[in-house]
């Protein structure tokens, strides 16, 4: 038996974990990054939106953490314009071996680099930082093999604090402090820019009782057997995390739904005018495609629900027009 954090991060990134070896998350469940190539012109839009705000700089770093098998990196390459294409450095950080089919021009890292300017974006990445779970004041270790589950020993004092601060009633409660720890880590990369997580989570007026822990397998939902054999996730503090990075920062953060998100960057879902049936049948045909990717991508209980995290770090007079909630350390 071992506590939650120890197994979920030997079954997720050990020799033959679940991130490291296989088809990737791609070829279990549909992230936001993998469900359509209607991300990457969102992304790509905010990417330009950023450029402009640095000045246009000679090279503008574009980091994708938890990057997968590049989906997005490759998606944002291929709609740059030559311009922007010349100046971007882009960057998957991942621990899975890098793919033979990625292009030559994307650099892999299993951490992120140094002194970023540009954009940082992390899609589903939070939900899989190992993660602790309690039961009363007292850890749960978990069987490796079979998921079956003991009470283990006393939470120890800075745990306890978080739960304090961030989780204070239930049955059972997850432990987010590591993840507050890497979206902290991942904005001090930043030297100037925007840093994003993209997540599904909750807030400290809905935590869920029971918490959330589960697992993913062939796209269907799984027991959490931390084997190797499945994704195993929990959503994330959303709040927790977003005031650790603002902290770092030093700057307010902004907090919007996924339909938020991407409908103030153009991607409303909306069918496209039946009228261009008539005049160009295939333009039309590829807009519909593209509302009907983007209807799924800001569909109310499903990954429209997913959290944006939006952290600018040294960059003046940045706004975000969009009814969300901004927040500051």
């Amino acid at each position: 038996m071992m506590r939650w954090s120890a197994a979920m991060s030997r079954a997720l990134y050990g020799p033959h974990g679940f991130f490291v070896s296989g088809a990737g998350p791609a070829g279990h469940f549909r992230t936001s990054a993998n469900a359509s190539p209607v991300l990457a012109a969102a992304v790509l839009r905010l990417l330009d939106r950023v450029d402009a705000a640095l000045g246009r700089p000679a090279r503008l770093d574009f980091v994708d953490v938890g990057a997968g098998r590049g989906e997005l990196l490759t998606g944002v390459l291929a709609g740059a314009d030559p311009d922007l294409r010349d100046r971007l450095h882009p960057v998957a950080v991942e621990l899975a071996p890098r793919p033979a089919f990625l292009p030559s021009e994307i650099d892999w890292h299993d951490a992120p680099p140094e002194r970023i300017t540009g954009l940082v974006i992390a899609t589903e990445w939070l939900d899989n930082v190992p993660l602790d779970v309690v039961e009363g004041d007292r850890y749960v270790e978990v069987d490796p093999a079979t998921g079956a589950e003991a009470l283990g020993g006393p939470v120890d004092p800075d745990d306890a604090a978080w739960l304090r601060r961030w989780w204070a009633d239930g049955p059972r409660r997850e432990i987010g402090r590591a993840r507050d720890e890497a979206w902290a880590g991942a904005v001090g990369a930043l030297e100037r820019g925007l840093a994003v997580a993209v997540d599904y989570g909750h807030l400290i007026d809905r935590r869920p009782l029971g918490g959330t822990l589960t697992g993913y397998r062939a796209g269907r939902q799984v027991p959490p057997v931390p084997d190797g054999s499945a994704d195993v996730t929990a959503h994330v503090a959303v709040d927790a995390a977003a005031l650790a990075g603002s902290a770092v920062a030093g700057r307010p953060y902004r907090l919007l739904t996924q339909r938020q998100a991407l409908r103030a960057l153009g991607a409303d879902g909306g069918r496209p005018p039946i009228a261009l049936a008539g005049s160009d049948p295939a333009g039309y045909v590829r807009a519909l495609a593209a509302a009907s990717a983007a209807a799924e991508l800001t569909a109310p209980g499903g990954l429209g629900d997913h959290w944006w995290l939006l952290q600018p770090v040294g960059i003046d007079g940045w706004t975000w027009d969009d009814g969300g909630h901004a927040g500051s350390p």
